[in-house]
């Protein structure tokens, strides 16, 4: 149910258990927590505040119902690469799981269920983007500006994930193309391939699943590969009844599947991120199967990669080389020069006419648009302190300069071996653990000391000194523009999960109310109200 505040603060759609809020002076909706986007994190992270008992949060999101990325990908193929058991929230299992490997159409579903479940969706204000994020020093709160109106919150969390802001490639004439254009992410349902010429730039993990989809009913497609992946199989399967029976009343096979396919995918961490040697037997298996899928030569020369296994996104797939092989289907490794009316000209000179264009090239990860509208202490954007430093954050959840904000799949939280909803859950532990213990020991600021942010960073890149990720020869969306891998977790999943287990506000620098007056966590009074 799409929620509309109204101007006595309470949501016209929410019941007795609703976000009520009252106005500042300006005429601002107040809240305690603000969230920010309703995809995995953030919606997990209302479930939690919802299941403390607390009604004293707002979700704010962009989009007409939850899901984020799994709600605005959409297009054809469109199906997650970590097995299904790995990919729900751990009190929330899905015994309904059609497949070991699941569809968009299916994932999406699961996450709508999971909030009418829980309850939390009249606390949402969907339609709604945040356009603006301030912290106001003087009064020790965020003032935030949204398409649908102004708001206030002592505490605000950033859920808007890394794969939101589609990536046009920069090339020249893009936006001169006369025929039909998609990103991957904003698939245009309208539009109809059937006997196009079609061209999709890029081979990342979207361009993977959309090819295949495609290749049968277009008359002709090019695929222009900047470099090629490394793709390890599929092992996609319907479940026969009787795993969905067991999965739904035998007590314990669903956690057992659930944890065996964690541990497996764990042991992937050695090879990444510990002795990259390792990943010679995952290219091994690679290789065969790129020698048993491609039987041409030349179009084997084309798509084998030129970096280690690894150091780019692992990509699943058994249908991708197939496609490549078909006749009406070329793939073409020569740079882009220009896109002009109905075509594509590449630096050799040759132009390809096309009637559909579909850019597959990712998303802003390291320099993500959202940055750019939240200002912390001093006046400086996100994307300011990012630009100087690179993004460095503190356990992926909390940035200096920036009190009371902190991060869902912030810095280095990124996996590329496994699911990233535990990753979310580890978060979820440490964020709610947060807002509780600023409310239990009445704290008006939380913000993460400098010294420890950087203590943790300089140890974090160290461990990734040693991974595939710098020493596999790949430059990748991994890294941001200083070079400095920011968007992985170099070390095991568990380790992660055990870092956030409690928060640690001794890592952070504190102001509290005591008789009127602003004191520090030395008690030294700083500031009267």
């Amino acid at each position: 149910m799409s929620r509309k505040v109204t101007d006595n603060g309470r949501d016209a759609g929410a019941g007795e258990g609703g976000v009520t809020g009252r106005r500042d002076s300006a005429g601002a909706r107040h809240v305690h927590v603000l969230i920010v986007g309703s995809g995995f994190s953030g919606l997990g992270l209302a479930i939690r505040l919802e299941q403390q008992g607390r009604d004293d949060y707002l979700v704010i999101e962009r989009g007409d119902d939850v899901g984020g990325t799994w709600r605005d990908n959409t297009y054809p193929g469109a199906a997650c690469d970590v097995p299904s058991q790995l990919y729900s929230y751990s009190f929330a299992l899905n015994p309904d799981w059609s497949r070991s490997f699941s569809r968009q159409p299916e994932i999406q579903r699961y996450i709508r269920d999971v909030a009418e479940r829980y309850g939390v969706r009249d606390k949402h204000l969907f339609g709604c983007e945040m356009t603006d994020a301030r912290w106001n020093d003087a009064d020790a709160r965020w003032e935030v500006q949204t398409t649908e109106g102004a708001f206030t919150a002592d505490i605000v969390v950033s859920a808007v994930g890394a794969l939101c802001e589609p990536n046009l490639p920069d090339i020249k004439g893009i936006n001169d193309f006369q025929g039909q254009i998609s990103h991957s992410a904003r698939w245009d349902h309208d539009s109809d391939l059937t006997g196009k010429r079609v061209a999709v730039i890029g081979t990342g993990a979207s361009a993977i699943q959309i090819v295949p989809s495609i290749a049968p009913q277009v008359a002709h497609l090019d695929v222009y590969q900047r470099t090629a992946p490394w793709l390890l199989p599929r092992l996609d399967r319907p479940y026969t009844l009787p795993e969905r029976l067991a999965f739904k009343h035998l007590p314990g096979v669903q956690r057992l599947a659930r944890g065996a396919i964690y541990a497996a995918r764990e042991t992937q961490v050695v090879g990444l991120a510990k002795f990259p040697p390792a990943m010679r037997v995952m290219e091994m298996l690679a290789r065969a199967k790129l020698a048993y899928e491609v039987r041409d030569p030349q179009l084997r020369r084309k798509v084998t990669p030129n970096f280690r296994i690894g150091c780019k996104r692992m990509l699943l797939s058994n249908e991708y080389y197939p496609a490549l092989g078909r006749d009406n289907v070329d793939v073409v490794t020569d740079g882009i020069q220009e896109i002009r009316a109905n075509s594509i000209v590449t630096t050799d000179g040759t132009e390809r006419e096309i009637d559909a264009l579909i850019v597959a090239t990712g998303f802003h990860v390291t320099d993500s648009p959202a940055y750019d509208v939240v200002t912390g202490r001093g006046g400086r954007t996100l994307a300011e302190i990012f630009d100087d430093s690179g993004q460095q954050g503190y356990k992926g959840s909390a940035i200096a300069d920036f009190p009371n904000l902190f991060f869902m799949l912030g810095p280095n939280v990124g996996l590329g071996h496994s699911s990233m909803v535990y990753m979310i859950e580890s978060q979820i532990n440490y964020i709610a653990d947060a807002i509780a213990t600023v409310d239990r020991l009445g704290l008006r600021t939380v913000e993460v000391r400098k010294d420890v942010q950087d203590k943790f960073n300089r140890e974090l890149q160290g461990k990734l000194v040693g991974s595939v990720w710098s020493t596999g020869g790949c430059a990748s969306w991994y890294l941001d523009k200083h070079g400095n891998n920011t968007t992985l977790w170099p070390d095991f999943t568990f380790r992660f999960r055990r870092m956030l287990e409690k928060f640690d506000v001794s890592a952070y620098d504190t102001t509290s109310n005591v008789n009127g007056a602003e004191v520090r966590s030395d008690l030294k009074v700083v500031a009267a109200q």
